[in-house]
């Protein structure tokens, strides 16, 4: 099994979305022979979205031009996470909810994944998903209270986007949540729940 591990957190040793994505890593290697890929995004440190930081597969990467060494060594970075992504057979990635949705660090990797020919296309009827049957499980941490029933529902961008997102590539995504971080003693509770939810991922 090919295995990509991928972290989003600013908070190293603290994050609660960097245990959960190690422990559900853990689950899912126990016991089998696993090639386990690790990218840490805050020490990537990748650049925002431009036409030359585009996956040399996109279309649009064309409208660069000719790049220079520095160029031409972001955009290698570019293919190899596009290549490591589609090649994973399951993927897990820690995801803290920073001021309402993901990361940037997060929305950049997933920039350089979103492309035409290779994660998805376009036919007939639309946009078609080419990625179906990839596992793709996510360790979301949030310090609020955001689910379906609460007053803050309508500010959550953090779940319904990667479900957006991934679902546009043909992945139906998992979620392990702990919710409610910041609220209290809540906190205990929460991880308590979130590390039960671990333990019974299906492997």
């Amino acid at each position: 099994m090919k295995l990509l591990h991928i972290d989003t957190s600013i908070l190293g040793a603290g994050s609660v979305s960097r245990e959960l994505s190690r422990l559900i890593v853990g689950r899912l290697t126990a016991g089998r022979q696993a090639e386990v890929t690790y990218r840490d995004l805050v020490v990537e440190n990748l650049p925002h979205l431009t036409v030359a930081t585009l996956p040399s597969a996109h279309p649009a990467s064309a409208m660069a031009g000719p790049l220079d060494a520095q160029g031409q060594a972001v955009r290698d970075a570019s293919d190899r996470m596009l290549d490591e992504f589609i090649a994973a057979d399951a993927v897990v990635v820690g995801v803290p909810m920073y001021n309402f949705t993901v990361p940037s660090q997060l929305k950049a990797w997933i920039d350089r994944l979103a492309v035409p020919g290779r994660t998805f296309r376009y036919g007939p009827n639309g946009p078609e998903g080419l990625l179906a049957g990839k596992r793709v499980i996510v360790a979301l941490a949030r310090g609020g209270f955001y689910g379906p029933a609460t007053e803050a529902a309508s500010a959550e961008h953090a779940e319904s986007y990667l479900r957006a997102v991934l679902g546009f590539m043909g992945i139906a995504p998992e979620f392990v949540l702990a919710e409610g971080l910041a609220a209290g003693d809540h906190k205990t509770q929460a991880l308590a729940s979130a590390r039960d939810a671990v333990a019974r991922i299906a492997a």
